[in-house]
């Protein structure tokens, strides 16, 4: 208790010192025959609100003896009768007074413990009398209330604190007095006008006659935490929500399981998660059991053909096929702390039918979060559809682009001949008439047929210049970034590696220094000795299909790309023998890929040229870089 809450004590000691030297002038010094002495009875209880316990007894102690002396001064020592009387009776009442009021202070020390208590909690604590006037009010309710408890003593509680009841009153009040208890949430004003909802506790203090005297009421302040449940309510309405209706399947799982069991890994001192899965299928069936699905929304139940989320419910192995690949990779993902893993994988339905899904997880940083690990995924069942029809057509335009070569130089051969060879006939017939008229006109066959000569050399620059395109004819040139090049012949033959299940491996050096030349022809060489190289592994099933892609730059000024695969290699022979026109070794080639690629690169300031790989074949070739250029 503060100074502000102890009263000022002097007034009341110096009113009971002169109260109890008063009665003794009076009882000493006047002829009154009666038990003056009997008024020390107040000095003892002005002193038991105005002095300790100590000072009480020795308060007390000082009325007796001025009894005492009082009595001896005015009667003296052989003195009997009723004055001796009175003396006693003075004396008894003096005693009896502070005995009673030294148990009265011992009460009052036990409450105002309580009080001080009281005061030390938290929590508004208030004592309201019968009619609901407040007769007492801690700390805790002038710091939450915002009234200290001078201004507030004496007022009806709950129309100060204009308090909003759950229910009706008297139903409130009709259970405080059958129980002696009541809890519950009230709506209540503050001083700064700011409404508050408190938990509230009402005890019922009875009297000795057991009517109703007063209620003790402690009140909580839980306006925050109501805030706060109404906002994860509104929280989880909104992710249940979304949840529900969002148009991408949504799966709750437990991983805490498969979590603690990769620690006991890490534990064991296994850092490879991954080879160690590989090498031990049995650990990850068993952690794929270990992993739990603990609700789905209603896309996923459309995914899966289930009735309710109860289907879906249970060991995640029941959906994913057997010789999944993807689910070692999260738990590896998992294992190195990484927040998000995402793959393919084919998911199988209550139907026994598989669906094709790309799908997301996302690990929570924290470890005990593991148990709502939200897993999303998306039917691509479609999306597959459309890349294999996409990839028919990048194959057909990549066979197209094949031909078009041959077809353009077979139109341009056709197109340029045909011009000087009718020249030629034209002219030949007509030196035919010159010579068989009946006086031949030889001036006009040798004009006739010196013009066939000139046609037919005509004839011959044509196909000579045909010839140099094939070989050294300059292409139309641009600036080309080779690996960006690579790249998108590499997307053109997306369908035939698939179709030939051929992994295709892209090696390309960063940086390299752009090439001169076209486009169109460079990339139709990628393409034509990728393809020879896929369809050169058909036949091999001992060994993975693999077709390597390799891009470099070299010390002489060159980039050089590297096409190698894993078939059965050239022998001697037709290694000699493949750049040439018309050599093929397929059944339906017709042996002008090779020649056309060779006269390309050439045609750039390049070289093509085949080695051996070991089992396959390797394909090399060179172009001229522009060092200037890339810098």
């Amino acid at each position: 208790m503060d100074a502000a809450r102890t009263p000022d004590r002097r007034p009341a000691q110096a009113a009971a010192i002169l109260i109890a030297l008063g009665v003794f002038l009076v009882d000493t010094l006047t002829p009154l025959e009666g038990a003056v002495a009997v008024l020390y009875v107040v000095v003892v209880l002005i002193a038991a609100r105005a002095f300790s316990r100590r000072g009480v007894i020795l308060a007390a102690g000082l009325c007796l003896a001025l009894t005492a002396t009082a009595y001896l001064a005015s009667h003296g020592p052989a003195a009997f009768g009723s004055p001796l009387l009175r003396c006693f009776v003075s004396l008894a009442a003096v005693g009896i007074t502070t005995a009673l009021a030294l148990r009265h202070k011992a009460d009052a020390a036990v409450l105002a413990e309580q009080a001080r208590l009281l005061d030390l909690t938290h929590d508004a604590v208030f004592v309201r009398d019968a009619r609901g006037a407040i007769t007492f009010w801690n700390r805790g309710a002038e710091e939450f209330y915002g009234w200290p408890a001078a201004e507030v003593m004496g007022c009806v509680a709950h129309d100060l604190l204009r308090t909003v009841l759950p229910a009706e009153r008297d139903a409130i009040m009709a259970e405080l007095l059958r129980t002696g208890r009541w809890e519950g949430e009230l709506v209540q004003t503050v001083g700064a006008g700011r409404t508050v909802v408190v938990e509230s506790r009402w005890a019922l203090q009875r009297d000795a006659g057991g009517a109703a005297l007063a209620v003790l009421e402690t009140n909580t302040d839980v306006t925050e935490r109501k805030r706060t449940f109404a906002a994860l309510v509104e929280s989880e309405r909104r992710y249940r929500s979304i949840f529900d209706n969002t148009r991408v399947s949504i799966l709750q799982q437990d991983w805490s399981g498969a979590k603690a069991a990769l620690d006991a890994l890490r534990a064991a001192g296994v850092r490879d998660v991954a080879a160690h899965l590989a090498g031990d299928p049995d650990l990850a069936a068993r952690l794929r059991r270990s992993v739990r699905v603990v609700d789905v929304n209603a896309v996923t139940l459309r995914l899966f053909g289930a009735p309710d989320r109860h289907a879906l419910t249970g060991s995640l192995d029941a959906l994913l096929q057997e010789g999944d690949q993807t689910f070692p990779k999260a738990l590896a993902a998992l294992a190195d702390g990484e927040a998000f893993f995402e793959g393919e994988t084919l998911v199988r339905t209550l139907d026994r039918g598989t669906v094709p899904v790309l799908f997301g997880i996302g690990f929570p940083a924290d470890p005990a979060g593991l148990d709502c690990v939200l897993v999303h995924a998306i039917d691509i069942t479609e999306r597959r559809q459309a890349q294999e029809a996409l990839l028919g057509v990048q194959a057909e335009l990549a066979h197209a682009a094949r031909v078009s070569t041959l077809g353009e130089l077979t139109a341009t051969l056709a197109h340029e001949i045909n011009q000087p060879l009718a020249a030629v006939v034209t002219n030949g017939e007509a030196a035919l008439r010159w010579m068989r008229r009946e006086v031949p006109d030889l001036d006009e066959v040798g004009a006739a047929v010196t013009r066939v000569v000139a046609n037919g050399n005509r004839a011959g620059a044509i196909v000579a210049r045909i010839r140099g395109f094939l070989t050294k004819a300059p292409p139309r040139p641009e600036w080309l970034d080779l690996p960006e090049m690579i790249g998108e012949a590499a997307q053109l033959l997306e369908r035939e590696l698939a179709r030939h299940d051929v992994t295709l491996r892209l090696s390309l050096a960063a940086g390299l220094p752009p090439v001169k030349g076209d486009r169109v022809q460079l990339q139709q060489v990628v393409i034509n000795l990728m393809l020879n190289g896929i369809q050169a592994m058909t036949a091999v099933r001992e060994r993975p299909r693999v077709l390597s892609v390799q891009a470099a730059g070299q010390e002489d000024a060159q980039v050089r790309v590297d096409v190698i695969d894993s078939g059965d290699g050239l022998d001697p022979e037709a290694a000699e023998r493949v750049f040439q026109p018309f050599f093929t070794t397929k059944r339906d080639g017709m042996g002008m890929g090779l020649a056309i690629c060779r006269s390309t690169v050439e045609a750039h300031g390049g070289r093509l040229w085949v080695s051996d790989a070991g089992p396959g074949a390797a394909f090399h070739f060179t172009l001229p870089a522009s060092e200037a250029r890339a810098a």
